[in-house]
């Protein structure tokens, strides 16, 4: 007697968008067979084309009304600048029982603009994937984007349980871990943790982009390993970015009003020489790092780099030697 084959989670899923999370998550729906099949949107013809190439979807589509037909879970993955209009344009489609979610950087954002056109009887259930690259398009995804990385949801209130569970145990079986949170309190949370890190770098760059020539190519030329760092978070995609510190521009500016009173003291401390000041704050800042390092947050987001052990924390052997 033949064993019964298990049923998918979702019959069918609809993601709008291609780019490096959507086009990772369909190859995780694929590879755990998670989705009896999935449907893609794009507006660009050549990611419709390379998806397809890919085999990332059974169908693409230019209108996203069209992708979401029939689907259980519709998971919007494009810039935040877009929901607006995609909820207007999806909403007479959506499947009675559907699920709606998303992988946006601000949640407040998402809420105002989709709960307004999520109709009776299909349930909204944001969740953002803490988890990305510098890269972007259907070709740069891969399906252990989102492994041991944090999946945060947060629901609106009376949002159904069932739902909520569903999505949470999708973004499980991608290997993520679930955070259940407020909207506000998120979108707090993230400024610092993410899109301060982005204003910074973006400026950090800018600044080196507007040197002289001559100085500009040395500054290339011998990159050290912070300012390399900060050029990868800079080659972030610049739409999805303009659309995160506009959606989220009162958390983004209160943490940068923050900042820069910190930066205050800190130019205030290297002018007059107080190396006890300095040495004090970078020791604490250190003791961050540590706790980043122990929750298995650092490294890259890529979890096929070859070694994916934590590193130690800094020990009296290291503290002394100098960085890049």
């Amino acid at each position: 007697m033949s064993k019964e084959v298990p049923r998918p989670p979702f019959a069918r899923v609809a993601l709008i968008g291609m780019g490096l999370i959507g086009s990772s998550l369909a190859r995780v729906l694929k590879r755990k067979a998670l989705a009896g099949a999935i449907t893609g949107c794009a507006r660009s013809a050549a990611t419709r084309d390379k998806a397809t190439e890919l085999g990332l979807a059974e169908s693409m589509h230019e209108d996203p009304a069209e992708a979401v037909r029939g689907a259980d879970l519709v998971v919007i993955c494009t810039p935040l600048g877009t929901y607006e209009d995609i909820a207007r344009r999806i909403a007479p489609d959506l499947a009675a029982g559907a699920i709606v979610t998303d992988v946006g950087s601000v949640k407040q954002a998402v809420i105002r603009d989709l709960g307004p056109f999520i109709p009776e009887g299909v349930h909204l259930v944001p969740a953002h994937p803490v988890a990305g690259t510098e890269h972007s398009g259907p070709e740069a995804g891969f399906a252990e984007l989102f492994e041991d990385r944090w999946c945060i949801l947060t629901p609106p209130p009376g949002t159904d349980a069932a739902a909520v569970e569903s999505v949470a145990a999708l973004w499980r079986a991608c290997g993520s871990m679930i955070e259940i949170m407020d909207p506000a309190h998120h979108d707090k949370v993230l400024a610092i943790t993410s899109h301060l890190p982005h204003v910074i770098s973006y400026t950090i760059v800018g600044t080196a982009a507007d040197l002289e020539e001559s100085v500009r190519a040395e500054v290339i030329k011998f990159s050290a390993g912070g300012f390399r760092d900060f050029t990868r978070i800079a080659g972030s995609d610049p739409i999805m970015w303009r659309d995160v510190f506009l959606n989220n521009r009162e958390a983004v500016l209160e943490m940068l009003q923050r900042f820069s009173e910190d930066l205050t003291a800190l130019q205030r401390a290297i002018r007059w020489g107080e190396g006890e000041v300095l040495e004090a704050w970078f020791r604490r800042t250190r003791e961050i790092r540590g706790g980043v390092i122990e929750a298995h947050q650092a490294g890259t987001f890529d979890a096929r780099e070859p070694e994916k052990a934590a590193p130690p924390a800094p020990g009296p052997d290291t503290a002394d030697r100098p960085g890049e």
